[in-house]
């Protein structure tokens, strides 16, 4: 056969593997498994190196190079030879280790086998000579000591990794993977076992010749077939990154959709409980009216019916009847102060913020056995009507909370004036709780918890959470100065979450 056929035959034979090389290099760092990441590596280097190889046997068969550097040139290929056979080792040997730990130590397989060539050269250096076919015999030594065991275990590392990809759904490319290893199988047990002919047994007999009398095609087709195969399959399971990929966006489409709907099924039974709380707090406070103001401003009225009958009759009975009806009068409107400011504190309009936080620690403290303190960090700015109430009432939420939960002695409120943004953080020294249980809801949606949130959400904010049991509970929230400038709109047209 003519040298411009076996020139083709390498020029394919050495695209394939280059090519691969090159798309496993491109590719390879894809995928999320690290070992199968590691192991691409030297493939990678294996098709680069061992495609530019091939490519020498083309220049070195076109006679394209002078002869004063063709020792220089043999050698080269012969290096380049060995060093593409040991990261096709390498790639095996990754392929077959199950953790970090292993496959630092499998990086002793091709080191045993560069010291068992060289020192195999070393020997042969001894006994042959250039003319006698030393530089022959250094290529079939690499192929039966590097070549040949390579080969074996890159097929025994893909043959692994098919099951791998059996393991969790993707048979299509374990297929890939098995025919890559038929593929690297081929090249390297009959690829590699018929060599060039040379002293070195058995390459005395079993050598390119004999293939080219039994089959009738030299070795170098079959093995540019077996190149050509293996970088296709090779190439193919790749896809298995873009596939995995697409899974892991499908995957992650799906939980924030999921997580969508949970929120959007959390907001609605919490705008749910808010209508419900409205008219619980209407029917409290008609109840209250009732019960309280109402049957004072009855008594009231009979009495001063009585009292003016009373006036010509007898005027120190009127004038005690008249005692009693102020005491209960005062008594009615110091409980009409309370019902109005647990509806809306005046103090938040007349003294602020600072001073309506402090009249709520007292008069939490007056409720049950709870120490609060305020204190206020940074120059106070002023707060537009829908900050000053989300913060009171997360305040008010989160100190109630203390109280019914908490199992706490002292709680802390610090009010910050940053230079952003203004935050208030409302600290305790109670049980704690698990705080990813109470904010997804696995065992009862703290509506209270998910009102704050929301509050802060509206105005542009952020809620922080942190507790752990027995460590306490700290609740932070955040709003920045944006809505300063806005139309101040009215508080009760804003909707009490928690409150």
């Amino acid at each position: 056969m003519s040298r411009s056929f076996f020139a083709l035959v390498f020029f394919i034979y050495g695209l394939s593997f280059f090519s691969m090389g090159l798309i496993v290099m491109l590719e390879g760092g894809r995928g999320s498994d690290k070992r199968l990441r590691h192991a691409l590596r030297p493939l990678a280097a294996f098709g680069l190196i061992h495609g530019f190889h091939e490519w020498q046997e083309m220049f070195s068969i076109l006679n394209l190079l002078p002869e004063s550097v063709d020792i220089l040139w043999e050698g080269l290929r012969l290096a380049t030879l060995a060093f593409s056979f040991l990261s096709l080792t390498a790639f095996g040997a990754s392929l077959l280790s199950p953790n970090d730990r292993i496959r630092r130590l499998s990086l002793l397989a091709p080191l045993v086998q560069a010291a068992i060539w060289v020192i195999g050269l070393l020997i042969m250096r001894g006994v042959y000579t250039l003319d006698t076919g030393l530089l022959d015999v250094a290529d079939v030594w690499s192929r039966y000591i590097l070549g040949i065991p390579a080969a074996i275990v890159a097929s025994i590392g893909l043959i692994y990794q098919q099951r791998i990809f059996r393991k969790v759904g993707m048979v299509q490319f374990g297929r890939d993977s098995l025919w890559a290893s038929v593929a690297f199988g081929w090249y390297g047990i009959v690829g590699q076992a018929f060599t060039r002919s040379s002293p070195l047994p058995p390459s005395t007999f079993l050598n390119q010749d004999l293939f080219l009398q039994m089959f009738g095609f030299p070795v170098q087709v079959m093995r540019a077939v077996a190149a050509w195969t293996a970088a296709i399959f090779v190439i193919r399971f790749l896809r298995a990154f873009e596939v995995e990929t697409q899974r892991q966006i499908t995957q992650l489409q799906a939980a924030r959709l999921e997580e969508a709907e949970r929120r959007e099924a959390l907001r609605g039974e919490l705008l749910r409980r808010v209508v419900a709380a409205q008219e619980a707090e209407r029917q409290r406070i008609a109840r209250e009216l009732h019960d309280e103001t109402g049957q004072a401003l009855t008594a009231t009225g009979m009495g001063l019916r009585g009292v003016s009958a009373l006036l010509n009759l007898d005027k120190e009975r009127a004038a005690h009847n008249l005692k009693q009806l102020e005491s209960l009068v005062t008594g009615s409107l110091t409980e009409l102060q309370h019902l109005i400011a647990d509806l809306r504190p005046s103090h938040l309009d007349d003294l602020g913020l600072p001073a309506t936080l402090r009249w709520w620690a007292d008069e939490i403290e007056t409720r049950g056995p709870l120490t609060v303190a305020v204190s206020v960090v940074g120059e106070e700015k002023p707060l537009s009507p829908p900050v000053r109430l989300a913060l009171f009432r997360v305040t008010q939420e989160a100190l109630t909370n203390v109280v019914k939960h908490a199992q706490a002695q002292k709680a802390d409120v610090l009010l910050k004036f940053n230079s952003e943004n203004v935050s208030i953080e409302v600290t305790d020294n109670g049980i704690g709780f698990v705080m990813n249980h109470a904010m997804s809801g696995q065992s009862r949606p703290s509506w209270g918890l998910l009102g704050m949130q929301e509050r802060a959400a509206l105005l542009g904010g952020a809620m922080k959470i942190e507790s752990q049991p027995g460590q306490g509970t700290a609740v932070q929230i955040s709003i920045p100065y944006l809505l300063q400038n806005e139309n101040e709109e009215s508080d009760d047209n804003s909707t009490a979450f928690g409150g």
